[in-house]
């Protein structure tokens, strides 16, 4: 029975990389989205009112499913176009990272673009006053004051999508859940209720990593609120 606690535990090194690599790339999608939403240019204000308000209106597994097996038949499609018999196999911990960051770099931009419009206009102006670059304006005086606002919803996000990543089961790559599932069916006639045994441990597994990041944003937040007058009512 240890063996199959050790072979789940194996996967939380994948659950953990699938969420760590989504993580950057909702990220990077979400300020390139809360940047084409707050820009004074129509076309990207309708290109990042598109991207937020679709994907987020369709199931994450939806996404999974379209873009892993559709991807690979228009891969293989191409290939066969070019005379190629088929087309490089699409990776599934690539498949899954780029999907679940592709897909919450919709929830980031939504995160990142009230946390920009509530610092104060007069802030970015000064900046420029100063002689500051946009660039230099919105890294040096807006982001360090952005990131207090943005941190809540930055951290459900966060928990939502370290959540999501059970998903990438689907596609056959060995995560927690994968693992645990393989683990029940595996042991069923040997250990009573191992299906509901091994999926608890893996629920413990992902409790244990949300307790742990909510520590340490929260540890987070205070760092970036210090200083800052809270009002009681």
């Amino acid at each position: 029975m240890t063996s199959y606690f050790l072979n789940i535990l194996e996967g939380l090194l994948v659950t953990v990389g699938v969420s760590m690599g989504a993580l950057v790339v909702s990220t990077a999608l979400g300020l390139a989205g809360a940047a084409a939403k707050l820009s004074p240019y129509k076309t990207l204000n309708w290109i990042g009112d598109i991207y937020s308000t679709v994907i987020r209106g369709v199931p994450d597994l939806v996404w999974l499913l379209l873009l892993y097996f559709g991807g690979q038949i228009l891969v293989n499609d191409i290939a066969e176009a070019l005379g190629y018999r088929r087309g490089p196999q699409i990776n599934p911990f690539i498949a899954g990272v780029l999907t679940i960051g592709f897909v919450y770099g919709a929830y980031m931009t939504e995160t990142f673009r009230g946390a920009i419009m509530s610092v104060p206009k007069g802030q970015s102006e000064a900046g420029w006053a100063f002689g500051m670059s946009r660039f230099h304006t919105f890294k040096r005086v807006v982001l360090p004051q952005m990131v207090r606002f943005a941190l809540p919803s930055f951290t459900n996000n966060w928990l939502v999508l370290l959540k999501s990543t059970a998903l990438v089961s689907v596609i056959g790559l060995a995560d927690v859940t994968n693992l645990a599932k393989q683990a029940g069916a595996a042991a069923r006639g040997d250990i009573p209720g191992a299906a509901m045994i091994f999926m608890a441990f893996a629920g413990f597994l992902y409790l244990m990593i949300s307790s742990l990041s909510l520590l340490l944003l929260r540890l987070a937040e205070k760092r970036y609120s210090a200083g800052v007058r809270r009002s009681d009512f």
